[in-house]
């Protein structure tokens, strides 16, 4: 007759699986990997970004799974306790906190809404929220928009190994087929016989700049209209230009001889006058005799700046003239630094140097390292009085201008540039124009094809070569090379990226591409009633951040902006909002930095999570009506706040706590007793003997 023992464990308990899920090793594995690959994503969210991180980490499938697996190994953990004393109940309690915390975070993750809304003053409620992925979504021929996930940071898609879409309703099969990370969009419009309006093709080409552009422009379009070169700006209208004789101010007019003169009669023994002058000269190797200048503070120094060519590799010299001074500087051994002008009162600073000098939408760059084109930057300051008082522009802008000669003047930022061309084409298509040049002028007249029409911005020539009387704009879209984006840094950091789309039908291919935030038609063939004819039609494809409609609408009532004391700079801005449901139900709340507005606002809703966040994300200088507020709903915030306060108590309770705790004094943690298994043993041996 055998005799059970008390502290046999259950079968349960015994199971090799349950034993693997409820062991130590295993919790050792998965807190080792959670720790490496918290360490991993703060590497990534450091060096690239937050949305790299995510998709490698945080938001991979694989950290959710390993995130179940520690709430099976913790739940078996405190399963293998049973049956359970008083001395488990710190252990239970810190337990059930973590597996707590662990499934309110996977709630919030599955179910949870994050994302942004812009709003703009006076615009109806809008319920389109955006959330941080890439979504393509196609506007099918049954009228169903239809998502599809378009996340390429790792594995994209390219013509061998395209990403399958599956088939849309005409029957025709959708393929993404390439992705780049920067994609270029040109204007090339497309004749039209009705609604459409008239436009040209212009190329403006600079030797000076080593730079030769291109591009359309459509009459009176507020898209297609203009052509900003950063210098410059060129627009395109419908009429006539008026008729003008070209003008020069009397300070523009004289030469460097005369403005030299006048340095030289200055008296530089008084204070009569003096003041502190800064003054940014771009100046180039291949155009000594020009150079483009910014007045910064007080006038001009009337200084000229030349640079010499490069000799033996180096940078070459800047030279400054400045009256009857001359000083000459090596541009690689004075890069960045502070240097006095001798004979003058004033220093100078070469700020940069661009061995290929070019302009990319506005911005100096270098287009390789050779020197093709080279220039520099210089700064000159220091206290005297300006070459010429700084005369009003005589074309009505009433801005200030200075009388060094030499080509336009960079515009300070956030300006208008001074220099303008306005084309205009006349009902039977002749083209005018108005030219203004803050080194000539003004001046306008007939504009022939094919003919060059000098600007007066340095040595920038225009040439008008196709024109058509009626088009539809149109857009071809390319992406940009990876040699590309290096050499032009600035433009390619403000280019989208975009997908190259196929779609195939009856043997037909069409490849299209989508840059982010541009929506695309493709034409395609739809089924008919009749057998084996189709007719014409089209889808529409976009590509961009996936759009989420919230069953709330959000309405901006008024956006304000609160000043530093005695300056522009902002202290602190906040949006006044109204927040409407489909049943009717409205509130109005404001939102500002650390101060969020919650909808519905009832405590139970908010301390459950089962309300929506509004919080004040970003608002634009340039358009005080324009606000973008982020949105956050979070259903698992109270299990995470209750598992959080759960795993402080049980951990209290395990050290503070001494009933609670599993060691009492005298009283080992892992008591054997093998007294009694001996004299169990042999009343087991006695039972055997006598039965």
């Amino acid at each position: 007759m055998a005799i059970s023992s008390s502290t046999e464990q259950p079968a349960w308990q015994r199971n090799p699986i349950f034993e693997f899920f409820a062991s130590l090793k295993l919790a050792v594995v998965l807190l080792a990997v959670l720790i490496v690959a918290a360490i991993a994503g703060t590497i990534y969210e450091s060096s690239f970004d937050a949305k790299v991180a995510r998709a490698y980490v945080y938001g991979a499938p694989w950290f959710n799974l390993w995130l179940v697996l520690l709430g099976a190994n913790l739940a078996c953990s405190a399963l293998s306790r049973w049956p359970w004393r008083k001395h488990h109940v710190a252990f239970l309690i810190t337990h059930l906190g973590i597996i707590t915390l662990l499934i309110g975070s996977l709630i919030g993750r599955t179910w949870g809404v994050e994302g942004t809304i812009t709003l703009f003053k006076g615009e109806p409620p809008t319920n389109r929220l955006l959330v941080n992925e890439r979504q393509l979504r196609v506007h099918d021929v049954d009228g169903i928009v239809k998502g599809y996930p378009a996340e390429f940071l790792h594995h994209p898609p390219t013509p061998e190994h395209p990403r399958d879409l599956g088939l849309l309703a005409s029957g025709a099969h959708l393929q993404v087929v390439d992705y780049a990370p920067a994609i270029e969009g040109k204007l090339n419009p497309k004749p039209a016989t009705e609604g459409g309006a008239p436009a040209l093709h212009f190329t403006i080409a600079t030797a000076m700049m080593n730079q030769h552009l291109d591009g359309w422009l459509l009459a009176d379009d507020p898209q297609h209209g203009n052509f900003a070169m950063g210098l410059a700006n060129i627009e395109f209208k419908r009429g006539a230009a008026r008729q003008s004789h070209p003008k020069r101010s009397e300070a523009k007019s004289r030469e460097p001889d005369q403005v030299a003169s006048q340095v030289s009669q200055r008296d530089s023994s008084t204070s009569l006058g003096m003041t502190d002058l800064e003054e940014s000269i771009f100046a180039f190797s291949k155009a000594p005799d020009e150079q483009i200048g910014h007045v910064r503070k007080g006038g001009s120094t009337g200084a000229k700046v030349r640079l010499a060519a490069p000799e033996n590799r180096d940078k070459g010299r800047v030279v400054i003239s400045s009256g009857a001074s001359e000083a000459s500087f090596d541009v690689a051994k004075n890069l960045g630094r502070d240097v006095a002008i001798a004979g003058t009162p004033f220093t100078l600073m070469i700020e940069n140097y661009w061995p290929d000098f070019r302009i990319e939408n506005g911005k100096p760059s270098s287009l390789s390292d050779q020197p093709n084109n080279p220039a520099v930057l210089v700064t000159i300051r220091g206290k005297g009085v300006p070459v010429a008082a700084a005369e009003t522009n005589p074309h009505g802008t009433g801005k200030e201008v200075t009388a060094t000669g030499g080509p336009p003047a960079m515009p300070a930022p956030g300006e208008e540039s001074p220099n303008h061309l306005t084309l205009f084409v006349a009902e039977n298509g002749t083209i005018t124009y108005e030219l203004t040049s803050r080194k000539t002028g003004k001046s306008s007249g007939k504009l022939e094809l094919n003919k060059p029409l000098p600007t007066g911005w340095a040595d920038w020539q225009l040439v008008v070569d196709k024109t058509m009387p009626s088009a539809q704009p149109q857009m071809d879209f390319t992406p940009v090379k990876s040699e590309q984006t290096l050499a032009a840094r600035p433009t390619a950091e403000e280019l989208p990226d975009g997908v190259r789309v196929r779609v195939q039908q009856n043997g037909e291919s069409i490849e299209r591409w989508a840059p982010a935030g541009w929506q695309i038609t493709i034409p395609i063939r739809q089924r008919t009633d009749s057998p084996r004819r189709t007719a014409p039609d089209q889808i529409m494809v976009a590509y961009g951040w996936k759009t989420v409609f919230l069953p709330v609408g959000l309405e901006l009532l008024d956006f304000e902006v609160k000043r530093n004391e005695g300056s522009d700079s902002p202290a602190g801005f906040k949006s006044t909002l109204r927040v409407a449901t489909a049943d009717g139900e409205t509130a109005t709340g404001a939102c500002w930095m650390n101060n969020p507005f919650s909808f519905p606002g009832s405590w139970l809703r908010t301390w459950t999570g089962l309300t929506y966040k509004i919080s004040q994300a970003s608002w634009n200088p340039e358009n005080l009506n324009q606000s973008t507020v982020q949105i956050l709903r979070d259903p698992g915030w109270f299990l995470k706040w209750i598992g959080s306060l759960l795993v402080v108590i049980g951990v209290f309770m395990m050290f503070y706590l001494q009933p609670y705790r599993k060691q009492t004094v005298g009283e080992p943690i892992t008591p054997s007793r093998p007294k009694e298994k001996t004299k169990v043993a042999r009343g087991e041996a006695v039972a055997e003997i006598t039965g």
